[in-house]
């Protein structure tokens, strides 16, 4: 796969490689042949290691959990982490461990170096917010630099931030959705990897808008983590990839 970002002139390739070589051989003839200041990266295809963290919302969770059980999605689910318990149950019946880490009593920074020292303990290679509805601190962020992926439910940048169905409804809009994407610094504004809509109308309450939404919400989040784990190209805010796996030079 390549592209040509034509506004940067930037020039995108991923290229998957078969064979026995030696990565730092490969490496160097790389820098030997592409011009000077190229940015390039290699990945060993494999099965790919999470980490799910969530608050109280099942729906996201057990879409992912169905789909890594049954084949749907190539994934590891290490653990899960949550800030409540109320979904422990549901997890254990995958035979993964489930991890309350509570924020009660404890500062953001407090709470969020827990998190670190637990989720460092299984070394993911992403880390999936699965309906986690507390904001992360820049340190956490930082930690995980395009690892953390967010599922968002609006359609962004329309809807940023908390109750976005009753933003939604109190405008009268006519579609709604969901957007998955990496997080950065900046309140649901990292690059974006996925989204979709579905058609509402004036029918619809505030709370039909989100009971419909749950389907949008789970399906592009499962999309966006596919792709992810396919390994995709990030020029600031826009994502390049497609639906391979494999070696990847960038």
């Amino acid at each position: 796969m390549n592209f040509v970002d034509h506004l940067t002139g930037r020039f995108f390739m991923r290229t998957e490689l078969e064979g026995i070589f030696n990565d730092t051989t490969l490496l160097a003839d790389l820098d030997d042949a592409l011009p000077e200041g190229t940015n390039r990266e290699l990945h060993v295809a494999g099965r790919r290691r999470i980490i799910i963290m969530v608050t109280k919302e099942a729906h996201c969770l057990g879409d992912l959990l169905m789909k890594s059980a049954y084949g749907g999605l190539d994934v590891e689910i290490a653990a899960v982490i949550g800030n409540h318990d109320a979904l422990q149950n549901l997890v254990e019946r995958f035979d993964i461990p489930f991890h309350l880490v509570s924020h009660e009593g404890l500062t953001r920074e407090q709470h969020d170096q827990q998190l670190i020292e637990k989720i460092e303990q299984y070394q993911p290679d992403y880390v999936v917010l699965a309906k986690y509805m507390r904001v992360l601190t820049p340190a956490f962020v930082q930690r995980f630099p395009y690892q953390i992926i967010n599922i968002h439910h609006s359609f962004l940048p329309a809807f940023i931030g908390a109750r976005p169905y009753h933003q939604a409804y109190e405008r009268g809009v006519k579609i709604i959705g969901a957007t998955a994407h990496y997080v950065n610094d900046s309140l649901d504004e990292g690059p974006i990897i996925m989204q979709d809509v579905i058609n509402v109308d004036h029918s619809y309450t505030a709370e039909d808008m989100m009971r419909a939404g749950r389907d949008v919400e789970k399906n592009v989040l499962s999309s966006a983590l596919y792709r992810s784990l396919s390994i995709i190209l990030c020029n600031c805010h826009r994502i390049k990839g497609d639906r391979s796996g494999g070696h990847r030079t960038r």
